[in-house]
C-alpha cells in the first residue's frame, strides 16, 4: 500500500516587530481547520485515492505550535507523496502563508492555499491580485469557495501530479446538512486556553453590511446543519473531554434552523444531564425573535457576541447596517442579561462621521447607559472580499499594500475627518478609556447584580486589557505566554543579535506577568468584596441596568448626542405611542 500525506496548516501572522504571533496557549481554534480536518478524514476513510492508498492526515495550528516547512516536506518525501494545505488563510495571514509556501515549494512539497483572502479577492475583483499571482508563480494551487463534496478532486489531482493553478467553486455553494462536521483532535484543542473548540451550524447572512466579507464568500442565503449534525458534534467532542464551543455562524439568529438546534441542545442538557456551553454571534435585533434568547440560555449559551458596531445612526447607515437601531440596544442587552449571558460587542472606529472627540463621547455614553460587558474595538478596514474594498480599488484610492496589517488594528487608508495619526491614536486610546480599573469593577458589579459570575467577568476584562496593553495584539488574536523565536522573523527584517533578543524577550515576559498580576490582584480584592457582601452586590443598580422606560428618549445621552440619534429617539417615541394606542 502506498502513502499520501496530507498536512493541514493554519498560518498565524506577524506582529509589528515581524515575529510570528504565537502562544503556549492560543485562543479559540480555527473552524476552517476543524472543517477541513473532518473532510480530510472522511476522504481517508473512503479511500478517495484508491483502495491501495493510505491517506494520512496531520493538523497544525501555528498560533500555538511552530511550523518548520523543511521538516514537513521531508516527511512527505519519505512517504512518497503528499500535499500541504494552507487552510483558512485570512488577508492578514496571507504574507505569512506565502512565506511558508516559498519554503515548502523550495523543499519540494506541493501546496494549496485556501481561505477568505483567496475567496474574497476572486469573488469581488476583476482579476487576480499580485500576491495571488505570486502564489501561482511558486506553483501553488489557489482554492476559492468551500470544499464539502469537492476535496476528492484536489487530492486526486495532487496525487497524479496534475494540480490546477485555480479551483473556483464560489458560484456553487454546497449544502451542509449531512456533510462531515468540523472536528479537531483533542491534542490540537488542548493548545487553546480553555479547551474550547469551534464549529459552524450554518453559513450565510441576509444583511448587506458593506465592510463584511462573509456575504460575498458564503452568500446571503442561509445554509445550515441539522440538529442531528449538531448533536453529533457535541457528543464527539464530549467523548474527548471538550465541552465548550464557539458556534462561528456570522449571525446564528438568522440560521433558519436555530430553533430545532436549540431544542435539541436543551433536550441534551435538561433531559440527559449533559454539560456544555456555547459562545454565539448574533445581530442586534435577535431579541425580537420569539423565544430566541430564552432558548439560547437554556441551550447553554453563556457568551454572545453582538455586532453593535456604533451608536451613531449616521455611521450605521453609511455601511448599510440599517438593521441596527440604537433605540433597541438597551432592551436587547438587558434581555441577554436576563438569560445569564455575558455580552460582547464589536465597535468600529473610523466611520466617515467619526472624530477623536465623538469617539471619546460615545465610549462614555456606552459605559454609562448600556449594560454591556466586553467592548472590543476595530478600525474600519476595507477587507478584500468586502464591498468597501471593491469600491476603493475601483476608484483607485490608496490602500496600504501590506496585507499583514489587515488585522482590523491598523489604519489602512485615509479618513475625511481624521489624520492617520489621529485615527491610530484614538484606536489605542479607546481601549484605555473603556478598560479602566473603575469600569472593570463596574462590569463585575453588573455581573454580580444580574446573577452571573463576577469572577468570570474579571477574567474576561483582564484578558482584553492584558492583550492590548501588555501584548500589543487584539484580544481575538491573544493567548497565554507569548512565544517568540529569533529566527522566525518576517523575511526582509534583520535577524536580531541573540544578546539583544533574548534578554529583551525575557524582560517582556517577566514585566508583563508582573503587570498582569498586579491588575489581577487589584480586581481580585474587589471580587472578594462582592462575594462577602452578596446582598449588597445583588442590589446594585446603575443607569445601564435600569429597565428601559418611555422617558429614556428624553433623558439619555444615547438619544441626544447628534441629530440622527435624536431622530432615532423620536421615531422610537412615535412607535411606542402607536403601540399604546393600538393596545387601547
Amino acid at each position: 500500500m502506498s502513502v499520501f500525506q496530507l498536512h493541514l496548516v493554519k498560518p498565524s501572522h506577524y506582529d509589528d516587530d515581524g515575529y510570528v504571533v504565537q502562544w503556549l496557549r492560543s485562543a479559540i481554534p480555527s473552524n476552517s481547520l476543524a472543517a477541513l480536518h473532518a473532510i480530510a478524514q472522511d476522504c481517508a476513510s473512503r479511500r478517495a485515492l484508491g483502495t491501495d492508498v493510505d491517506i494520512q492526515v496531520f493538523v497544525y495550528d501555528e498560533t500555538n505550535m511552530r511550523i518548520v516547512p523543511e521538516d514537513i516536506s521531508a516527511r512527505i518525501a519519505a512517504a512518497g507523496s503528499g500535499l500541504v494545505c494552507l487552510t483558512g488563510v485570512q488577508s492578514n495571514q496571507f504574507p505569512r502563508a506565502l512565506d511558508l509556501a516559498r519554503r515548502f515549494r523550495a523543499a519540494g512539497a506541493e501546496v494549496a492555499i485556501g481561505g477568505f483572502h483567496v475567496s474574497g479577492c476572486i469573488a469581488m475583483l476583476p482579476e487576480l491580485t499580485p500576491e495571488l499571482r505570486e502564489a501561482q508563480a511558486l506553483g501553488c494551487a489557489l482554492y476559492a469557495g468551500e470544499v464539502e463534496g469537492r476535496f476528492d478532486q484536489l487530492l486526486q489531482d495532487s496525487f497524479s501530479g496534475q494540480m490546477k493553478p485555480l479551483y473556483d467553486f464560489l458560484k456553487d455553494l454546497p449544502a451542509l446538512e449531512g456533510a462531515p462536521f468540523p472536528l479537531l483532535p483533542a491534542e490540537i484543542i488542548a493548545g487553546t486556553t480553555g479547551a474550547v473548540t469551534s464549529f459552524d451550524a450554518g453559513r450565510g447572512c441576509p444583511f448587506q453590511c458593506s465592510f463584511c466579507t462573509i456575504i460575498n464568500v458564503q452568500g446571503r442565503k442561509s445554509r445550515h446543519r441539522s440538529a442531528d449534525d449538531v448533536e453529533a458534534i457535541i457528543r464527539a467532542n464530549l467523548a474527548q473531554g471538550v465541552d465548550s464551543f464557539f458556534i462561528t455562524d456570522d449571525n446564528f439568529a438568522r440560521n433558519r434552523n436555530w430553533e430545532t438546534i436549540f431544542d435539541r441542545l436543551i433536550s441534551l442538557r435538561e433531559g440527559e444531564g449533559l454539560h456544555f456551553t456555547f459562545i454565539i454571534q448574533v445581530d442586534t435585533m435577535s431579541h425580537r425573535i420569539e423565544n430566541f434568547i430564552s432558548k439560547a440560555g437554556r441551550a447553554g449559551v453563556r457568551r454572545v457576541f453582538i455586532g453593535l458596531e456604533n451608536i451613531n445612526p449616521d455611521n450605521l447607515a453609511e455601511v448599510k447596517k440599517k438593521q441596527n437601531r440604537i433605540a433597541e440596544y438597551r432592551d436587547m442587552l438587558l434581555a441577554w442579561k436576563r438569560a445569564g449571558c455575558f455580552t460582547y460587542a464589536g465597535y468600529i472606529l473610523g466611520f466617515p462621521n467619526d472624530t477623536p472627540e465623538t469617539i471619546r463621547r460615545d465610549i462614555a455614553i456606552i459605559q454609562r447607559e448600556l449594560p454591556l460587558d466586553i467592548l472590543e474595538f476595530f478600525c474600519l478596514t476595507p477587507l478584500p472580499g468586502s464591498e468597501d474594498h471593491q469600491r476603493l480599488v475601483a476608484k483607485g484610492v490608496w490602500i496600504d499594500p501590506d496585507l499583514n496589517k489587515y488585522d482590523l488594528e491598523h489604519v489602512l487608508t485615509e479618513h475625511p475627518r481624521m489624520s492617520r495619526a489621529e485615527w491610530e491614536g484614538i484606536y489605542q486610546e479607546a481601549w484605555d478609556l473603556y478598560y479602566t480599573p473603575k469600569h472593570m469593577r463596574t462590569i463585575m458589579r453588573r455581573a454580580a447584580a444580574t446573577g452571573v459570575s463576577a469572577g468570570h467577568a474579571m477574567f474576561l476584562a483582564l484578558w482584553f486589557w492584558g492583550c492590548v496593553k501588555l501584548e500589543k495584539v487584539h484580544p481575538l488574536q491573544g493567548g497565554y505566554f507569548r512565544r517568540k523565536r529569533r529566527r522566525d522573523r518576517r523575511p526582509g527584517m534583520p535577524l536580531e543579535n541573540p544578546l539583544v533578543f533574548y534578554p529583551r524577550y525575557a524582560a517582556e515576559l517577566v514585566g508583563n506577568h508582573l503587570r498582569l498580576g498586579a491588575m489581577a490582584a487589584r480586581l481580585g480584592v474587589f471580587r472578594l468584596w462582592l462575594k462577602r457582601n452578596k446582598p449588597k452586590a445583588a442590589a446594585y443598580m446603575d443607569q445601564a441596568l435600569t429597565p428601559p422606560t418611555q422617558t429614556d428618549v428624553d433623558d439619555l445621552d444615547l438619544f441626544q448626542h447628534n441629530e440622527s440619534s435624536r431622530a432615532a429617539g423620536e421615531k422610537a417615541k412615535e412607535k411606542a405611542a402607536r403601540k399604546a394606542a393600538h393596545a387601547h
